[in-house]
């Protein structure tokens, strides 16, 4: 089970150094790199001083957490991170990405909006437009860094010329607009509309080829060719003027009725409804595929290219797949070692069954982890480093075998070895005493288990070894049996002569 998030408050993701460079925060990837699960990425973004941070501390369940600004001031630099347990799905993350105010005057590269724009993007699976008042020509107009993301953003390192229409909704986030301090009636022609109807009804097009046509309808054509579902919420002022200063302190007791209600929807919503983050191919996306993600766009960003998200996903392919390899052939040496112990195994068939067995478990592991694995590169590597594993672990199945067996033999071999130095097999006949003593030793050698591959080559070794000793005795036995035959025949030949000189009585 990975280990439970502990995060108490947000942390800076990507760091605004001077309203014109962007830097990735080494804190935060140490953060995410430790997340093995998949991740649901929220992103907000929108005009300074409009309450994102309210939306995104309601979603982490808080009412303190991302900053709130009560002056003119942008409070948010850059982009802020907050990671949770996702409230409904045990087995992800809810990643919250808090972006700064865009159009702060405090500013001098508006270019650096576009960029986190972009950012937001590119990173979240959920993305949130903040504006305040009405869907109009203005609020629109907000959103103009939409039609620069084909600039900004590169889907391919060499685009083809097809249309990669499609590729863009699968990739990008889906889109929701949050209209703040709402005070019109949501009606058209006289009936009652949905907040969704009135999103859909501010993204129609206009008739007409001129540059006012076109300028109108480039930010709603963006909306609705980038993200693959559109939903919206429209929330009426929360509190008064006064009160909206000390917004994070106030219960929501003192907050306006209908505001509490349309917040409680909008949380609904985003926890059930935003999806885990996804790769081209359909690929999860974890916390530390979401670093690698960061780093690669930021870096890009630096060096004054565009952000390119197949050579993001290459770069990313690589180190998971890496960390794949590694991480299976640790768990093959592991479950091996666990067994080392255990060894020899009784039969070489008993060997290969547990190796085949740990195998598996670590292509498992691999597969887990691994990425776009073109034509199974890093799997045949790691079916490689396995067979050199295996090998290892051959050769310590047979050692421990040998030395088991050699052991045993040493053992079971004591009462010969000493009877042979008492010379107990030094008399006639005793090359068939030496050959009992020797048969109860093999006997028992064989009915002993756990001895492993190597059993009958240290026997054969045995029985090898012990030639010398058994031709000494068979030499000593054919010695003392021929002194004993010359003894008897000489004692025969004397009883003989004796019998033939006695005198008759």
């Amino acid at each position: 089970m990975p280990p439970v998030l502990s995060m108490p408050e947000p942390i800076c993701l990507i760091e605004n150094v001077d309203g014109n460079t962007l830097v990735f925060n080494k804190d935060a990837e140490k953060i995410l790199s430790e997340i093995s699960q998949p991740v649901v990425v929220i992103a907000i973004v929108g005009k300074y001083r409009t309450g994102k941070s309210y939306l995104m501390n309601k979603l982490a369940g808080k009412r303190t957490g991302f900053a709130l600004g009560s002056s003119i001031q942008s409070k948010t630099k850059g982009i802020w991170m907050w990671c949770i347990p996702h409230p409904q799905n045990p087995g992800q993350t809810l990643i919250l990405l808090d972006t700064e105010g865009l159009g702060d005057v405090e500013k001098g590269d508006c270019k650096n909006d576009a960029w986190i724009f972009s950012l937001a993007v590119l990173l979240s699976s959920a993305f949130v437009f903040n504006s305040l008042g009405t869907i109009d020509q203005q609020s629109m107009e907000q959103l103009h860094y939409v039609t620069e993301l084909t600039k900004l953003i590169k889907l391919k390192s060499s685009p083809e010329k097809k249309d990669e229409s499609g590729e863009y909704k699968r990739i990008f986030p889906s889109f929701t607009w949050c209209v703040r301090d709402f005070t019109l009636l949501l009606e058209k022609d006289g009936k009652s509309i949905t907040e969704d109807e009135y999103l859909m009804t501010s993204l129609e097009m206009k008739k007409g080829t001129d540059k006012k046509a076109k300028d109108y309808n480039l930010p709603r054509e963006c909306i609705l060719h980038f993200f693959h579902t559109h939903k919206c919420f429209v929330f009426d002022r929360p509190a008064s003027k006064k009160k909206l200063r000390v917004l994070e302190e106030l219960e929501e007791s003192e907050l306006e009725e209908e505001f509490v209600e349309q917040a409680t929807r909008f949380y609904s919503y985003m926890i059930a409804e935003s999806r885990v983050k996804t790769l081209a191919g359909g690929f999860e996306v974890t916390g530390r595929m979401l670093a690698v993600l960061a780093e690669s766009y930021v870096k890009a960003i630096q060096s004054g290219t565009v952000p390119c998200m197949e050579n993001a996903v290459l770069a990313l392919s690589q180190i998971e797949n890496t960390g794949a390899l590694q991480d299976a052939l640790s768990k093959y040496e592991r479950e091996m070692d666990n067994h080392v112990l255990r060894f020899p195994t009784e039969t070489q068939q008993e060997f290969l069954n547990l190796h085949m067995e740990r195998e598996k478990e670590a292509i498992k592991v691999f597969l887990g982890r691994s990425l776009n694995d073109k034509d199974q590169k890093y799997q045949h590597k790691l079916k490689e480093l396995i067979d050199n594993k295996m090998n290892e672990y051959s050769t310590k199945n047979e050692t421990a075998s040998r030395d088991f067996c050699r052991k045993l033999l040493q053992q079971l071999s004591l009462t010969l070895e000493d009877d042979i130095l008492a010379g107990k097999y030094s008399v006639p006949g005793g090359h068939k005493l030496y050959l009992m003593e020797k048969l109860k030793v093999m006997e028992a050698y064989n009915v002993t288990p756990g001895k492993g591959i190597k059993a009958l080559e240290v026997m054969q070794e045995y029985i090898s070894e012990k030639k010398d000793v058994e031709a000494a005795v068979i030499q000593a036995d054919n010695t003392l049996t021929e002194k004993e035959r010359q003894l008897a025949g000489e004692r025969r030949a004397a009883a003989e002569t004796c019998n033939v000189m006695a005198p008759d009585i």
